[in-house]
């Protein structure tokens, strides 16, 4: 037998398939705090629920185009990129048949903020942006998908300029750090901050300044260069 009388004669049937899903989790900073994006569920199971925007992959779609789709329908966020997180796929994470979900991540910046109109539609009631260390209940495993999330964010800024993101093109050292400091929910000497950036020559400084408080004004800056992603031949930016 050939391969294709063997594709021919193959019983599709032959194995049970589990559904597939995919879940999407976009990070904002917005006044100083951390934020998730979160839809609340207008159908069983869950019903009422909090959850991370979501939902079935079509048969013929892929997994990328159906968290943009699904992202869209529930929340009206588009044009976002997104990475793939992690694929969970415990037996019993979901009470109404066997679920696997394939979870993406993408961060909401200071522009894509100002320009996005969220809108709650298709299968969920409400949609909104809530605290990351004050969460509501969530549906599902919802809560540990976020959880692994929150630590590849954390890792990322070790080795990346993902931090970067969630900025405007032109920002002061001290947003900058306070980047740094909102994700990893501490504090960090802005003495050692400086050194550590000014060594990795990662930022140019502008012509531009910026009023911030009481102080003098500060000078603005830009990422050296938009394409740089891995920073860690430059050196780790944590610990300070």
């Amino acid at each position: 037998m050939d391969e294709k009388e063997f594709l021919t004669k193959y019983d599709p049937e032959k194995f049970k398939r589990p559904s597939i899903a995919v879940d999407t989790i976009i990070f904002s900073i917005q006044h100083d705090e951390l934020k998730v994006l979160l839809v609340k569920r207008g159908e069983h199971p869950f019903k009422g629920t909090w959850a991370i925007p979501g939902g079935f992959v079509r048969h013929d779609e892929s997994v990328d185009d159906a968290a943009k789709r699904e992202l869209l329908e529930e929340t009206g966020v588009s044009g976002v990129y997104l990475e793939q997180l992690f694929t969970f796929g415990d037996v019993n994470r979901d009470p109404r048949t066997r679920v696997i979900s394939i979870s993406y991540y993408s961060i909401l910046g200071y522009d894509d903020l100002s320009s996005t109109k969220l809108s709650a539609s298709f299968d969920v009631d409400d949609v909104d942006w809530f605290n990351i260390s004050d969460l509501p209940e969530l549906a599902f495993d919802h809560k540990i998908i976020l959880r692994y999330a929150l630590n590849r964010l954390r890792n990322k800024l070790e080795y990346s300029t993902v931090a970067f993101e969630f900025l405007p093109e032109r920002f002061t050292l001290t947003e900058l750090q306070q980047i740094y400091e909102i994700v990893y929910d501490r504090k960090l000497d802005k003495r050692n901050f400086r050194k550590k950036l000014k060594q990795m020559n990662i930022v140019s400084e502008t012509n531009e300044t910026k009023i911030e408080g009481a102080h003098r004004p500060a000078r603005l800056y830009t990422l050296k260069d938009p394409k740089l992603f891995l920073i860690k031949d430059r050196g780790f930016f944590v610990p300070f």
